[in-house]
């Protein structure tokens, strides 16, 4: 199996459970599913962290924010995986109560994976809304 089967095949059936969990708050796949060493970073939709132990504290308080996943969908666009480094880009599609109030919404995100011991661990991770901006198309070429 290559490096992107593995973690095609293997780590995001995983870490879809592991987002579906936390957005019911239960963060401890999420948290299974990270390197616990630096450097890791979020450059979260809520918030930022650097480093294990703001990381955790950040996935410790969005246990707290999130409630009642109705569903959650990770469409991945692009992946790509070389040695014990790998990425994922894609959206978001989740239908969860935040702070008890049921929202729908679309993020962007970006992962980063290190191979650890075997296993693709989560380094990073970048997740921004995804929302329509009218920006007029770029001329064809003629």
């Amino acid at each position: 199996m290559s490096e992107l089967d593995d973690l095609l095949a293997v780590t995001i059936p995983r870490q879809i459970e592991a987002e579906t969990a936390l957005h019911n708050g239960d963060i401890a796949p999420r948290m299974a599913m990270w390197s616990r060493n630096d450097p890791v970073t979020v450059f979260g939709a809520a918030a930022n962290a650097s480093g294990w132990e703001e990381v955790s504290r950040l996935f410790e308080w969005l246990g707290t924010v999130f409630s009642n996943c109705e569903s959650y969908e990770l469409q991945i666009v692009a992946a790509g995986a070389s040695g014990d480094l790998a990425y994922t880009v894609g959206f978001e599609h989740t239908k969860a109560s935040v702070e008890g109030v049921p929202q729908t919404y679309k993020l962007r995100v970006t992962h980063l994976y290190r191979r650890e011991d075997g296993e693709w661990k989560i380094v990073h991770r970048h997740g921004d809304p995804a929302s329509q901006v009218n920006v007029p198309s770029p001329p064809k070429a003629e």
